[in-house]
């Protein structure tokens, strides 16, 4: 993947204020194409600092938590969120309507 494209995700990252998620779409509408939502799930792994790129808080359209986490999976994700102070269901989902951040694009 092209640096300028990780670059972008880690700045976007940064931006997500504590206690908000935003989705893969979001991101990849923010780059500057809404079909890069795949592309940054890939970036998304190879997160060079999930601390200081938050990337737990990023959620699928529907709100639904990854099953894939590549930092310690959903359950993780998951720990991460709540201390974030974000509910999150028992079907790993979380209200957009309430933790949506949603940036002037």
């Amino acid at each position: 993947m092209r640096d300028d494209l990780m670059e972008a995700v880690c700045e976007f990252l940064t931006m997500i204020p504590d206690g908000k998620v935003v989705t893969y779409g979001q991101i990849a509408e923010w780059m500057g194409n809404k079909g890069y939502s795949r592309v940054v799930g890939n970036l998304l792994h190879r997160n060079p600092d999930p601390v200081r790129y938050p990337c737990f808080r990023v959620v699928n359209a529907q709100g639904k938590l990854t099953g894939r986490f590549a930092f310690g999976g959903i359950n993780v994700q998951k720990e991460r969120l709540e201390a974030d102070g974000i509910e999150v269901s028992d079907d790993y989902r979380v209200d957009l309507k309430k933790y949506q951040w949603k940036p002037d694009l």
